[in-house]
């Protein structure tokens, strides 16, 4: 609920449970910035704070809540006072102990410290974890921390499985400094937790005790068939230690380019040549059945004679073959655009796309009416995007010629793309001042400028007002 909202309510006595929500620390949050931060709802509790004549003790839980949040420090700190009896309060005392007045502050720590159990302290470590970043906000962190060292391992397991990123960090972060969680839960974590610093966190500290424990099924199996690619490096990084590098090897085609890289530095400390693997899958591609990221990793840490292995992958009937391989011969700066130019109608998406990109820097060496053919309607949506890409690449009219064709397409990104090109036009050097062409394309598409626009684009082109 709104800050401002629920002050209003508290200061007219609303029951605290409809005012906000309790599990929701930014309702919290919100409603101390709003009962300090406007000053027109303060005097809705000056005087019910007169009438009590400075004593709290007749205010209900709704009022104590507006008094902990008041802008004079003495209402905070006797409501801080009176607030034992009312747990509800309690994530209004974890904001407290932040407060900049010293004697609400230490009042507000002192209750903390007394009542903060196990059950409450997973109940608040949201809101303890957001106002530890505050200046004096380390307190709740660790009075957090040392009730969770006494929490069991059920209790701790709902933290770990917070949807809260934060208090997963939190809690991964103690149970692997406290040595609360074993190798196996900790690989598990690894793989099974969507935040890539828990992923890393996890990992090693599972293979640190691996090391003392001696676990590896446990944890290596996990890791070494995790989805993401960081913790799948970590794994066979881990094998040249483990003793079993030449695990290392089945990883030289993986489709990551990190875990690939990891397993040649472990083949390599081996004694092996990741090379001549690469380039007897390579050669033999039928007999291997050759895996994408070995035809790739070939590129990766072959030369430049290796692209003869790679021509022939560019009719591989794999389409991920065939990608990496337009890929490789990028990487080795061997790119043929006569070779290249029939993948650009290939049926796999992937392809085409590693096409258009090697195909870049000859752009201007393809011909503009082999390319325009191939952003028609009838042509399938991967092929019109690259070949517009290309032809955008182009510059001068050519571009400014195809942008205008997309600019009533019904495909909403090429729609899109094509007005933005149009509107970021120039005339290109070399290009024939006062081509009659220029002026007709831009009067088409006049709705994308405004008229002083319009008349400075046909200046540069030389084509008049």
């Amino acid at each position: 609920m709104d800050g401002t909202v629920a002050a209003v309510r508290l200061a007219e006595g609303a029951p605290l449970s409809s005012t906000l929500d309790a599990t929701d620390p930014e309702d919290w949050l919100s409603l101390d910035a709003a009962v300090r931060g406007a000053a027109r709802y303060r005097s809705r509790f000056v005087p019910e704070w007169q009438q009590s004549a400075r004593d709290l003790t007749r205010l209900g839980e709704s009022r104590l809540a507006f008094a902990l949040c008041h802008h004079d420090g003495r209402i905070r700190h006797e409501a801080v006072r009176r607030s034992a009896r009312h747990p509800a309060l309690l994530p209004l005392i974890v904001i407290r102990c932040t407060d900049w007045a010293g004697q609400v502050r230490e009042c507000a720590r002192e209750l903390l410290s007394e009542v903060l159990d196990v059950d409450a302290a997973v109940a608040l470590a949201p809101l303890i974890l957001r106002v530890g970043r505050r200046s004096r906000g380390a307190f709740g962190v660790e009075v957090l921390r040392e009730a969770l060292l006494r929490a069991s391992r059920e209790r701790l397991a709902a933290l770990l499985s917070s949807p809260d990123r934060v208090v997963r960090r939190f809690t991964y972060r103690l149970a692997v400094d406290s040595r609360l969680l074993r190798p196996a839960e900790l690989a598990r974590a690894a793989v099974q937790d969507e935040d890539s610093l828990i992923q890393d966190l996890c990992a090693t500290a599972a293979l640190a005790a691996l090391h003392d424990e001696g676990a590896y099924e446990d944890v290596m199996q996990p890791l070494l068939t995790a989805r993401n690619p960081r913790t799948r490096s970590a794994g066979v990084t881990a094998l040249r230690r483990a003793g079993r590098p030449e695990q290392a090897e089945s990883f030289l085609g993986d489709r990551s380019a990190l875990v690939r890289a990891c397993a040649r530095y472990v083949v390599r400390r081996h004694g092996g040549d990741p090379v001549a693997w690469y380039r007897e899958r390579c050669a033999t591609p039928y007999d291997f059945g050759v895996p994408p990221g070995a035809v790739i990793g070939l590129a990766e840490c072959g030369d430049r004679a290796d692209a003869g292995l790679l021509r022939p992958l560019l009719a591989h009937p794999v389409a991920g073959v065939r990608a990496r391989a337009v890929a490789g011969l990028r990487a080795l700066d061997c790119t043929d655009a006569e070779a290249l130019r029939p993948l650009l109608d290939d049926s796999a998406a992937g392809v085409v796309r590693e096409t258009a990109v090697a195909l870049l820097p000859s752009a201007k060496e393809l011909p503009a009416d082999w390319l325009m053919e191939r952003i028609g309607p009838e042509q399938p949506r991967h092929v019109r995007l690259a070949a517009f890409r290309l032809l955008v690449a182009r510059d001068g009219v050519v571009a400014l010629r195809a942008a205008v064709t997309l600019l009533e397409d019904p495909d909403v990104k090429l729609r899109t793309w094509a007005g933005q090109s149009v509107q970021g036009w120039h005339p290109s050097p070399g290009e024939r001042y006062g081509d009659v062409d220029v002026g007709e394309l831009l009067d088409r598409s006049r709705h994308l400028f405004s008229d002083h626009v319009l008349r400075r684009r046909k200046w540069e082109a030389g084509v008049g007002g």
